[in-house]
């Protein structure tokens, strides 16, 4: 999925992923940055993210400019 980082906490690592699809908010995983080459993140950064199991953002990483390409409406 991607998105952006619509809130970030970097004191507790709290924080709200927004979906660029549909708007859905995800509140980020306690492991998000983990393995990433984020060591935090700021409000309007863009990112692709995955959900666990739990519906949080996980595994947040750079997009290449294709990735973050705005979506299509069919």
């Amino acid at each position: 999925m991607q998105g952006v980082i619509k809130s970030y906490d970097p004191s507790t690592g709290d924080g709200v992923v927004l979906t660029d699809t549909d708007l859905s908010e995800f509140d980020l995983a306690a492991n998000a940055l983990d393995g990433s080459v984020f060591r935090m993140v700021r409000q309007g950064q863009r990112v692709i993210f995955d959900l666990d199991p739990d519906g949080c953002a996980t595994a947040l990483r750079l997009g290449s400019e294709v990735d973050m390409r705005t979506p299509t409406q069919h």
